[in-house]
């Protein structure tokens, strides 16, 4: 590509090497979270969203657990004040649930801050500057000094408008564009606030660290995180926290390698939502702890809930690709995946209590509110026989023999591949039902008896092409008695090669379903019927009948 030498790397890696986040192998257990969606998130969107609609949101974020939730900049718009206004009169947020607002350093900005957090029991006031080399030459042209009395004059205006406001409010301090400032100055920046919040164990100060533009591949991220938490002041009373953006696709690497590298806090989106490509997606982060063993404490145990609230309210999708929570991210339309998922849940039936392993599937869809038929097996023209069958039997409980499976397969991808669409369980089963079950043309089988008489005599009633006929035939069993009966009466003969029967439900009341496959002298290949029917004996019966109706050997 042209122009490749107008960029070069943006950021700056620390003045000593600091890897030790490198020998760690995953976290052990969650940050604390803290989602900015109604603030970060929100400000991102084409079409805002409205008050009521952002209420709705934050009683989402409260139900699935979130204890810090950033609410806006109260003092940036009328809009922002009025939301945090409602939350606090009208008391929707949880004694458990701490609100965060936003803050520039400016003075007016900062008192109005205050005057729409009166009465919160909880809250954070996050204060930030940009300090990056980039805002300093070209935004504000100002010098490193002046950029650092901006952050310490804002410290200190906090220290007096909780002092007036008689409110022992958290404070959080964010260099903007930290990925792009020095690290040794923005160290230097971030102890001076320190300095001045005196942070102690029962009112400790968070020092959020974001990755505002993603400048650099996720290890030179966990290592400038890893310096600056070895070099904080009183580190011991200090929230080490990130804020992630995407704009290289690695925010969520970039998340899960600081936090190896000693942050204790992540700010976050659902779903990602956010400036430019968005910021980290917390559901994913939380997932991938979640399929790690460790408990994320947060309720994602509804996700088709909470992506329908989020596209509501929004206005955005959730691509469909999206781990965790895009539709198709456990769809399996190859045939070879579908088998070995098919087993591997087999397996799970006979131990339910083994740890997940199943082939393709990182974690049961179950466990988030997804649901196998439909989310997980999906047919389409080049899906195998085992999908196939195994949607069949999960949703209404039809266990076919291994040769019936690939004959069904074949005929429904034939018809997927014809309408030239996915096809869903219910057209499966009815593709089945019309193809193979109960098959009543031209012979149509009105009612069949039995005697045990030098082995089995079999006499069946039935309709050849509308006429009402007899026949009587003899065998080792009943089955063996009916094809008997109709090879001497019929210009065929063939054998029985496959049969299995089973209930398709449990109670007095089941229906019994019977498969039969039949090889027809002079036909190429197996043909195949089934029965259902509440008599296992008449089911098995309906299935020969199906398979011989199928061939094009009975006279019409």
């Amino acid at each position: 590509m042209k122009n490749f030498e107008h960029y070069k790397r943006g950021y700056y890696m620390p003045p000593v090497q600091s890897t030790n986040w490198v020998n760690k192998e995953y976290v052990d257990k969650a940050p604390m979270w803290c989602s900015v969606d109604l603030r970060d998130g929100n400000q991102a969107l084409i079409v805002p969203m409205s008050l009521d609609e952002k209420v709705e949101f934050f009683k989402e974020l409260v139900r699935v657990g979130f204890k810090e939730i950033e609410i806006g900049f109260p003092a940036a718009s009328e809009t922002e004040y009025v939301f945090c206004r409602k939350l606090i009169e009208e008391n929707l947020i949880p004694d458990d649930v701490t609100i965060q607002v936003l803050t520039q350093a400016r003075e007016h900005i900062i008192k109005k801050t205050f005057e729409a957090i009166q009465g919160a029991k909880n809250a954070v006031v996050h204060l930030y500057n940009s300090t990056s080399y980039a805002q300093r030459t070209q935004v504000f042209k100002k010098s490193k000094e002046e950029i650092l009395k901006i952050a310490t004059d804002g410290a200190k205006l906090l220290n007096d408008m909780a002092e007036e406001y008689g409110v022992n409010y958290q404070f959080e301090y964010s260099p903007e564009s930290f990925t792009g400032t020095e690290i040794d100055y923005a160290l230097e920046v971030c102890n001076a606030v320190i300095d001045i919040w005196k942070p102690t164990p029962d009112r400790k100060v968070i020092i959020n660290l974001p990755a505002t533009v993603e400048m650099s591949m996720p290890h030179v991220y966990a290592s400038q995180i890893e310096y600056m938490s070895n070099n904080m002041h009183d580190r011991e009373n200090i929230i080490l926290s990130l804020h992630p953006h995407n704009d290289r696709g690695c925010g969520v690497a970039d998340a899960e390698m600081g936090l190896l590298a000693g942050a204790d806090r992540i700010e976050g989106t659902l779903f990602g939502n956010g400036e430019r490509t968005g910021n980290v997606d917390i559901i994913t982060l939380a997932m991938n702890m979640f399929t790690h063993g460790v408990d994320p404490e947060l309720d994602l145990t509804d996700i088709p809930r909470i992506t329908e609230i989020y596209e509501r309210l929004t206005r955005m999708h959730v691509y469909e690709r999206s781990p965790y929570t895009g539709k198709l991210v456990f769809a399996a339309f190859s045939g070879s995946h579908q088998d070995a998922i098919a087993k591997g849940m087999k397996c799970r039936d006979e131990d339910p209590n083994q740890m997940w392993t199943v082939p393709y599937l990182p974690l049961n869809p179950e466990d988030i509110g997804r649901q196998y038929d439909g989310d997980v097996i999906r047919i389409n023209s080049q899906s195998g026989k085992g999908g196939i069958a195994y949607l069949l039997e999960q949703k209404y409980g039809f266990d076919l023999p291994i040769k019936m499976k690939e004959d069904l397969g074949y005929t429904v991808k034939g018809v997927s591949d014809h309408q030239h669409k996915e096809l869903s369980v219910e057209e499966i089963y009815q593709i089945f039902k019309d193809v193979y079950v109960n098959k009543e043309d031209p012979i149509k089988m009105v009612e069949c008896h039995f005697k045990q008489i030098d082995g089995i005599q079999a006499e069946i009633k039935i309709l050849v092409n509308g006429v009402e006929k007899i026949y009587h035939g003899q065998g080792n069993g009943r089955l063996d008695a009916v094809s008997n009966a109709i090879m001497k009466h019929f210009d065929i003969s063939f054998s029985l090669v496959t049969y299995k029967e089973h209930a398709l439900q449990v109670g007095s009341n089941s229906q019994a379903c019977a498969y039969v496959g039949i090889d027809v002298e002079g036909a190429e290949g197996t043909t195949w019927g089934a029965g259902i029917h509440n008599d296992i004996i008449d089911a098995s019966v309906w299935a020969l009948i199906s398979a011989l109706n199928r061939t094009d050997k009975i006279h019409k």
